[in-house]
């Protein structure tokens, strides 16, 4: 019966045009409950207890009704989810504007906001968008760069040169000691 109510539900909620996240905020405005969109996946995944399974069916089911009964005129229901959080679509940028961000990303990882706004114009992107993308590529660098490994620079090369560090074994001098 629950297995049934959660496959039904999902396929209602699907076809109804809801999250499951703008499920758990309209709960929680409808009936003072409000739930996470991790609990209304897991409930459609069926991987809640059987006891807390068996506590939110009645108000999905409620939902459900509720949502049924007032389709095609706009409702609580169309006022609650336009209250969840608005997000920007996600940007797909081109194959030629990804290569152009890479080329300026290898030669400056950290534009300044001029460059930025420089680069955001000529490739036709929004200022955020260019922003964001040297963000999460510098993000992408420092996960695909095992620990222990530090980025070089040329300059960081140079300025290294006859430095010890802590690797570096002592010079040996002749002189041993005994331990004892």
């Amino acid at each position: 019966d629950l297995e049934q109510f959660a496959k039904q539900f999902k396929q209602r909620r699907i076809k109804l045009g809801f999250t499951q996240a703008d499920v758990g905020l309209a709960l929680g405005t409808l009936y003072g409950n409000v739930f996470s969109q991790t609990t209304i996946c897991r409930f459609e995944a069926l991987q809640l207890s059987f006891k807390n399974t068996c506590k939110l069916k009645p108000l999905l089911n409620k939902w459900l009704e509720e949502t049924d009964s007032s389709s095609g005129s706009p409702t609580n229901l169309d006022k609650i989810a336009a209250q969840g959080r608005k997000r920007k679509k996600r940007t797909s940028i081109e194959v030629g504007v990804k290569g152009a961000l890479e080329s300026h990303f290898l030669k400056c990882p950290k534009p300044s906001a001029q460059e930025i706004t420089n680069l955001a114009d000529s490739l036709q992107l929004e200022k955020e968008v260019v922003r964001v993308w040297f963000c999460n590529r510098r993000q992408k660098e420092k996960r695909m760069t095992p620990p222990g490994i530090q980025q070089q620079t040329p300059d960081d090369v140079y300025s290294q040169v006859g430095t010890v560090s802590a690797d570096t074994p002592p010079p040996h001098h002749g002189l041993q000691t005994s331990v004892q």
